[in-house]
């Protein structure tokens, strides 16, 4: 097969100047013919060009197969993945599980260097990424789940939510999990304990996550009851939700990182302990060359800047391996 014949979705949105989601669209649609070579799509040249003289009105002039093909040609030439093969036989989507913006960041550089692949996020708690990630639902996994016992975070339970799934644990930050409380922290909410006051309404977060799990388990430690506490019941799916929901008065406190309290005027933050936020990456999938760049990412400059500028994140770790499993 002739490679300059045969484009990849990016490719195309280029050619036609529309994005690579309408791409895939079309091709849902039956519009755009396609296959694939190993995991990922290809679409011919001679389809695209009969795309192109069957959308386009008789008043316009024919393409120019010669435009399209040097047009093609330059930008088959541009692309470049760090030595990654476009035609190496590997899934074309990388799914990162997770709710922090961090993430966001770098499913964007991930895009930058492999503009072939697509790359999704899922916006899962900790315990139900590594479910995913056992389960071959996502490519990387983010934790922060705090162990009680040892004092310790997510080794433990990538151990036993990925048994026989040897893992490698790579920094991304370290964040300040804490209380979002009114202004001024009129209720003096300070502690776990102050929770069971009955006048005190507490909003949670979802089971699975690493906010809930943290919870869960000082209550534990402390050997308080979870019915004792007003609200307890009562979820909300993200940091931010939280926070907004103690901002508009409809809880007094819930529990949080740093980061998201500084979206929210109304509120105050009691910071409680510092949690450290890891992504999960199996083993196997280290020698697959698209997770050696997304390693060099974490572990570049320019990323950690880009980091730095958002504020509200220790990086001192950002790129290390903290442990194997």
């Amino acid at each position: 097969m002739n490679l300059k014949s045969s484009l990849t979705p990016l490719e195309v949105s280029e050619l036609l100047k529309i994005t690579k989601n309408t791409v895939y669209e079309l091709i849902k649609r039956g519009e755009l013919p396609s296959y694939k070579i190993g995991k990922k799509i290809r679409i011919d040249m001679h389809d695209v060009e009969e795309y192109i003289n069957n959308q386009k009105s008789n008043s316009k002039p024919s393409i120019n197969r010669n435009i399209i093909n040097n047009s093609l040609n330059n930008n088959i030439s541009n692309i470049t993945t760090n030595n990654i093969s476009l035609n190496n036989p590997t899934n074309s989507e990388i799914i990162i599980s997770g709710q922090d913006i961090l993430l966001d960041v770098l499913a964007r550089y991930i895009e930058e260097i492999l503009p072939d692949y697509t790359i999704l996020r899922s916006y899962k708690g900790s315990y139900n990424g590594l479910y995913d990630l056992y389960n071959n639902k996502v490519s990387i996994a983010s934790c922060h789940l705090w162990d009680g016992d040892n004092d310790s975070y997510n080794f433990d339970y990538v151990k036993r939510l990925l048994p026989g799934t040897p893992c490698i644990l790579v920094n991304l930050a370290y964040r300040l999990q804490g209380f979002y409380v009114a202004k001024g922290n009129p209720l003096n909410i300070n502690s776990f304990e102050d929770l069971t006051n009955k006048n005190i309404k507490f909003i949670n977060r979802e089971k699975g996550s690493g906010v809930r799990v943290l919870l869960d388990e000082k209550l534990r430690l402390l050997n308080i009851d979870p019915n004792s506490i007003n609200g307890y019941y009562n979820e909300e799916n993200s940091h931010l939700a939280v926070a907004s929901t103690v901002g508009r008065g409809d809880a007094n406190v819930g529990l949080g990182n740093k980061k998201a309290s500084m979206q929210v005027e109304t509120i105050d933050f009691i910071p409680l302990q510092t949690e450290r936020y890891d992504l999960i990456i199996k083993k196997s999938d280290l020698n697959n060359p698209i997770y050696q760049n997304i390693l060099s990412i974490l572990s570049s400059e320019k990323f950690k800047n880009e980091l730095y500028g958002i504020g509200g994140y220790d990086l001192k770790d950002l790129g290390k391996i903290m442990a194997t499993t």
